[in-house]
């Protein structure tokens, strides 16, 4: 089996990168790093904990970054700082600036395991992880927002060119401020191939109707939950196709879910991800998904 490759979004997750917090979580500053009234350093590195275990329970080879107290607290959410093609990592440039170190982590790591590095996104653009998303193997979307930029975006173009990769940028609202973090995957979670999560009232119309043009079918969330996890119900984790992991206590976005068929499996995490703005997705960085 290869070691890396993943321009899908729900394939069987075969290898992710993923930072196992500690003293940096611990110890962080909740009004600097924008966390929530929830927020307890230790619970929230037990919770990660369960989380771990259910991504290795999927079968998933899990690549560790450790957290040995270089205060990025927020470096847990692995799928931030770096994007996997099938020819190796593109190193991302953070629009979060407390963030902006943490590409490094990942270039040094995918560098050890033998893993090229396809290209970097440089300043003045910007680009995070969680406003990237594969529509197919050839077509990435990207939301355009406070986290990412235009200039970002024609730099990933560039980059993605010769691989025969369409990007395609979309307009992300504002919603709670340039604080707090909208990404497109805070909009949609795919679940299959044809089957994506999505938070209707935010999608952006264009990728809306593009979505709908490809013959992907969408589950709304129920707004309520939405509201009341600050969008983290419907940030959800595939680890094959409609065999995903999500935030244990949003009872009607599981439901809606298993109606279409998809088998979900919850952890607690208030002190994690709904404090921290992060879900199961942010948590883990593919590096290799599978057919």
């Amino acid at each position: 089996m290869a070691a890396y490759g993943s321009q899908a979004m729900s394939a069987r997750l075969a290898r992710v990168l993923m930072r196992r917090p500690g003293p940096s979580l611990e110890g962080a500053n909740a009004a600097e790093w924008h966390y929530g009234p929830t927020f307890d350093g230790k619970k929230a590195v037990a919770q990660y904990q369960r989380f771990a275990q259910l991504v290795e329970k999927s079968g998933a080879d899990i690549l560790w970054l450790e957290d040995k107290g270089d205060g990025l607290a927020d470096s847990m959410f692995t799928h931030d700082p770096s994007l996997m093609t099938d020819k190796g990592a593109i190193i991302l440039n953070m629009g979060k600036r407390l963030r902006v170190p943490e590409g490094n982590l990942h270039e040094e790591a995918y560098k050890a395991a033998g893993i090229p590095i396809l290209g970097r996104i440089t300043a003045p653009g910007t680009i995070e992880g969680g406003d990237c998303v594969w529509v197919d193997s050839k077509t990435l979307a990207i939301g355009r927002g406070v986290r990412s930029n235009q200039a970002g975006i024609e730099q990933m173009q560039h980059v993605l060119e010769p691989l025969g990769v369409t990007v395609l940028g979309f307009d992300l609202p504002l919603w709670h401020g340039e604080e707090a973090c909208l990404h497109l995957m805070s909009v949609i979670s795919p679940l299959a191939d044809d089957l994506a999560l999505v938070h209707a009232p935010l999608l952006p119309a264009a990728f809306y109707q593009l979505l709908r043009a490809r013959g992907i079918k969408l589950i709304v969330a129920p707004a309520e939950e939405f509201t009341a996890s600050n969008g983290l119900n419907l940030n959800v984790l595939p680890t094959s196709p409609k065999k995903v992991i999500m935030v244990e206590g949003f009872p009607l976005t599981k439901a809606a879910m298993e109606a279409e068929g998809c088998e979900v499996e919850t952890f607690e995490a208030d002190a994690l991800c709904i404090a921290c703005e992060g879900g199961p997705t942010c948590l883990t960085r593919p590096v290799l998904r599978v057919a």
